[in-house]
């Protein structure tokens, strides 16, 4: 490799981009064309990047493995990027084993981060950790370094474990700072936010306040019941009953849980979980029957039983019942959440990140569009959804996401 091509390299390595493109800028061979596509990427042209890979891929001959494979980690990481969630696995896979085959293990491991930061960010928590058990972080550079205590970091928020989180993210700064490189670090400041911003909003007997990740995992131990807005379950220290799927019961449990340890009108609860106008005789009856119903779900946890004017909760076990919810509620708060990180998404993505259909996706961001909520650049399937992060708040961590419990 001649020496402007190993210049450019230490320089992307060192996150100077500009610096890689003063020595290759003008070169169409492969090891140029890669490089520059690398550049591009580091400076958001993620377009541009694309491109400039496929063709150092199809430049490359195919004696050069190696080289094909690192571009294909690298288009890949431009996938993760752009929030392009259905980017092919199998590629990665295959792109990381020639890499392992040929000894490159620097950037085999690499290529594993990729899928792993993948699945972290749809909440495939288990597989995340099942991978990085897997991984000894300890002969690799800083910045992998540092990507690894980012996953570590993001594993532990996402289990309300605040302790191994901060510590995650002070040895992902120290690695950072080692690496000397300035997206890197921006990048840990910027998780390192998540602990000392509102993650939550807690209801309890007529009174509201802002949570911390910190106050939220104190509350997850707590001898308390909590009706969980942001993951649609009903939980204790030692119980948890998701209605995730029975959405009118969980309305219904969530008014009940707002207006404890008072009851809640028949009228009121027909409205809340019905959205009806009138209590009339039909919704009545079919008031007992949901009621009924989320009796059964609920008999580990608490009764619900009717009063002179409606119903209340009346807890087994617990001390008092709280309501947990997002720090700001509207319709389609899940895709407002992911579209929050500040990245552009595709609507197939959004689709796979909540467990949804593409189809009912792009209604909702259709909607959202209209009510200028979001925006969206590009045509066809290269079209991208984005919107401006909500400011002082911990966006990601409200996505439905498995409890400790779990």
């Amino acid at each position: 490799m001649d020496s402007l091509i190993t210049a450019a390299a230490r320089a992307l390595a060192a996150g100077d981009p500009l610096g890689a493109l003063k020595r290759i800028a003008l070169r169409d061979d492969a090891p140029a064309l890669a490089l520059r596509g690398i550049a591009m990427a580091q400076l958001g042209d993620l377009s541009r990047a694309k491109l400039l890979l496929r063709s150092a891929v199809r430049a490359f001959s195919p004696r050069e493995a190696v080289a094909r494979a690192r571009c294909v980690v690298a288009e890949a990481e431009i996938a993760l990027a752009s929030r392009d969630l259905g980017w092919p696995p199998k590629a990665l896979n295959a792109a990381r084993a020639t890499l392992e085959e040929h000894g490159d293990r620097v950037n085999a491991a690499h290529a594993q981060y990729l899928e792993i930061r993948r699945l972290l960010l749809i909440g495939h928590l288990d597989a995340v950790e099942q991978l990085v058990d897997r991984l000894d972080p300890t002969p690799f550079p800083p910045a992998l370094r540092a990507a690894h205590e980012l996953v570590l970091a993001g594993i532990a928020m996402r289990r309300l474990r605040t302790r191994p989180a901060s510590e995650a993210l002070a040895r992902a700064q120290h690695a950072a700072r080692q690496a000397g490189i300035p997206a890197l670090m921006a990048e840990v400041e910027s998780a390192s936010l998540l602990l000392k911003t509102p993650a939550a909003r807690l209801m309890r007997r007529g009174e509201e306040r802002l949570l911390m990740l910190a106050d939220i995992e104190a509350l997850a131990s707590s001898k308390a019941i909590v009706v969980d807005a942001c993951r649609y379950v009903v939980r204790d220290a030692d119980t948890t009953i998701s209605l995730a799927r029975r959405p009118v019961l969980f309305s219904l449990a969530r008014a009940l849980g707002e207006a404890w340890p008072a009851d809640l009108p028949r009228a009121t609860l027909v409205a809340r979980a019905f959205r009806g106008k009138t209590a009339d005789e039909s919704y009545r009856a079919r008031l007992r029957v949901e009621l009924g119903r989320l009796r059964t779900v609920l008999r580990k946890l608490a009764d619900v039983k009717a009063t002179k004017d409606g119903f209340t909760l009346v807890p087994w076990r617990s001390h008092e019942v709280v309501v947990l919810a997002r720090p700001v509620e509207e319709e389609h708060a899940g895709v407002l959440a992911l579209l929050a990180d500040g990245e552009s998404w595709s609507s197939s993505a959004l689709a796979l990140a909540l467990g949804a259909s593409q189809r009912t996706v792009q209604r909702v961001l259709d909607s959202l569009a209209e009510a200028e909520k979001v925006q969206s650049f590009g045509y066809g399937r290269a079209r991208r959804w984005m919107m401006p992060p909500v400011p002082g708040f911990t966006t990601t961590l409200l996505l439905p996401a498995p409890l400790p419990s779990d």
